[in-house]
């Protein structure tokens, strides 16, 4: 069978996501369920993989859901005890001190303190902590989540303390007899990411802003999130700048980690000095909540009552947050981390296959979820009977996330086991990828980073889609004479943005606010930012490897300049479209 009819074939599952979920707006519940028997049905009767192996993927799968599940119950749980405590109330009212605008707000708790979280966690712990938190501060679940999913972009190649770069590459490449040094190639494509990142992380909080007040605004205006372009523009850079000097200095460990900590710090104390900020009448906040859609609302109800006023300081509202992000930089920096990986439970050789899944329960961030939960119980003096009520109330919304994640996870599963079948063909993401590259050529750069977000798109992480790709974009960049150091930064940042579109991790996200049945919404709003972080630095990438062939004035810089010129347009006649918002209004 020729490459582009197995790369369609390949693509399959994929279109059936897209077509059900994100199309039709079908429930991840009932979309998911068909692309696993697609992909089953692909494996089975085209790949010709062996029976025994193909259910061995699909009991991985549900094996990494039930690890996920453990997450989304562990975030729950804090989020409900913190509910339950008035502890959200405090939180809520110090966030008001600063400013009440949710522009503002997205920014600081999405952008800033989600990277920091990216940075010490990964694997989808921003979401699980930035999101309920969001919710605890009175956003609607879906904007709370949208927000979530589109700063898991910028920070992503550095999450986990690097993993993604020093596992994904470096794995990845490892078979490469060219490289005499992983460790020093590594580094050397971290530089060469971060410098990607910088520039299209530079517009990530303003797209947060402008999809706030476009989707769930009053006025469904892009125009009234522009309106802070100068705080937003400062509060990326108060990350990038940070985060681009320590992948460049340090390594590729600590950028997200030190960079959201830094911009946290930076920003947080520009906006009680007022630096940029909105003038008191141009505050900009939700409408009441009996005016929202009803498709912005979760299982998960956060309204913090004023009974709550004073019960709580923000001190100790506060220390939950602050020991998960002590207790994960422990977990992961010292050999704390290996004392609780030594508690994992093994499935090794699943069905006679060489598909083997452990679960490191205590290394898992659902536990330290669970035991800052307890902490709190103690520490904000809770009655039995409320702490109670978060278990149960948590325990329900992780059963309803549960029917989504059990076809999700064993579909990815499926599909990245694919290889090694009696049909003698690579695994369908190869496949696929092949299939691009040859239809492609010379203009593979544009189509890099694309499949770099393909691979998280269906593993639903950065770090597995570096180390199926890694190896593969090298050998690309061989082949049609460009830097396959740059090619495997494309990757690496083309990975970092399928996160933003991934549907385990929008169903993940969801799940944590009790937003269910709604992921293809979701991802249809993402779906704007993850094409434009992948079409400007595959534009980008295209121009740094041709430029000495073709000229500085080749159809890569050209893109790249148009998508900035846009951008400026839109800042440039921001305030003639406000003011005809604000005269419609008035009529």
């Amino acid at each position: 069978m020729g490459t582009g009819t197995l790369a369609i074939l390949a693509l399959l599952p994929i279109i059936v996501v897209a077509v059900f979920l994100v199309g039709l707006k079908w429930p991840a519940s009932k979309a998911m369920p068909l692309s696993y028997i697609v992909a089953v049905l692909l494996a089975l009767f085209v790949w010709d993989v062996a029976f025994p192996k193909v259910a061995a993927a699909s009991v991985h799968g549900l094996i990494v859901a039930i690890t996920l599940l453990f997450i989304i119950f562990g975030a729950i749980l804090l989020l409900n005890t913190l509910q339950e405590s008035g502890g959200l109330h405090t939180i809520r009212r110090g966030f008001t001190d600063i400013t009440p605008d949710r522009r503002v707000q997205v920014i600081i708790i999405a952008w800033l303190f989600g990277s920091f979280i990216e940075g010490s966690a990964g694997f989808g712990t921003p979401a699980a902590v930035a999101v309920p938190l969001m919710v605890g501060l009175g956003f609607p679940a879906m904007a709370a989540v949208v927000s979530g999913m589109v700063i898991q972009s910028t920070p992503v190649s550095f999450g986990a303390v690097g993993t993604p770069m020093v596992v994904g590459v470096g794995t990845g490449v490892e078979p490469l007899t060219q490289i005499s040094n992983v460790s020093d190639f590594v580094f050397a494509v971290a530089g060469k990411v971060a410098i990607l990142h910088a520039i299209a992380g530079l517009l990530i909080p303003l797209f947060l802003v402008g999809i706030l007040t476009r989707f769930f605004g009053k006025n469904k205006s892009f125009s009234e999130g522009l309106k802070i372009w100068k705080f937003a523009l400062f509060a990326s850079l108060a990350m990038t700048i940070p985060y681009l000097i320590i992948a460049n200095t340090l390594g590729p460990e600590f950028p997200s980690l030190i960079g959201g900590l830094i911009g946290l710090a930076i920003v947080i104390f520009a906006a009680k000095k007022g630096f940029l900020m909105p003038k008191e009448d141009e505050i900009w906040d939700f409408e009441s909540k009996d005016r929202w859609d009803p498709t912005w609302t979760g299982r998960v109800e956060l309204t913090p009552s004023e009974i709550y006023a004073g019960k709580i300081s923000m001190v100790r509202a506060w220390v939950p947050y602050v020991l998960v992000a002590i207790f994960l930089l422990i977990s992961r920096l010292t050999v704390v981390g290996d004392w609780l990986k030594s508690a994992t439970i093994t499935v090794p050789n699943i069905f006679g296959t060489e598909i083997s899944s452990s679960w490191e329960i205590l290394f898992s961030p659902g536990f330290i979820f669970i035991v800052v939960s307890v902490i709190t119980f103690y520490m904000h003096g809770m009655k039995g009977s409320e702490y109670a009520r978060a278990w149960k109330d948590s325990g329900k919304t992780m059963i309803a996330a549960g029917s989504a994640l059990v076809f999700t996870v064993p579909m990815v599963q499926v599909f990245l086991n694919s290889g090694g079948g009696a049909a003698g063909y690579e695994q369908m993401p190869i496949v696929l990828a092949e299939g691009v590259a040859d239809l492609a050529g010379s203009l593979y750069p544009f189509f890099a980073t694309f499949i770099g977000g393909l691979g998280a798109f269906v593993a639903g992480s950065n770090t597995v889609s570096n180390m199926m790709f890694s190896l593969f974009q090298f050998g690309v960049g061989e082949n049609i004479g460009a830097s396959p150091t740059w090619m495997v930064a494309l990757q690496a940042v083309g990975g970092a943005a399928g996160n933003m579109i991934c549907v385990h991790n929008v169903v993940a996200a969801s799940a944590v606010v009790g937003l269910i049945g709604k992921e293809g919404h979701v991802i249809r709003k993402t779906l704007l930012p993850f094409f434009y972080y992948a079409l400007l630095l595959g534009s980008i990438g295209y121009s740094i490897m041709w430029t000495a062939e073709k000229g500085i004035f080749n159809i890569g810089s050209i893109i790249a300049v148009v998508i900035w010129g846009i951008v400026i347009y839109f800042i440039a006649t921001n305030n003639k479209r406000l003011s005809a918002i604000e005269r419609e209004i008035a009529s």
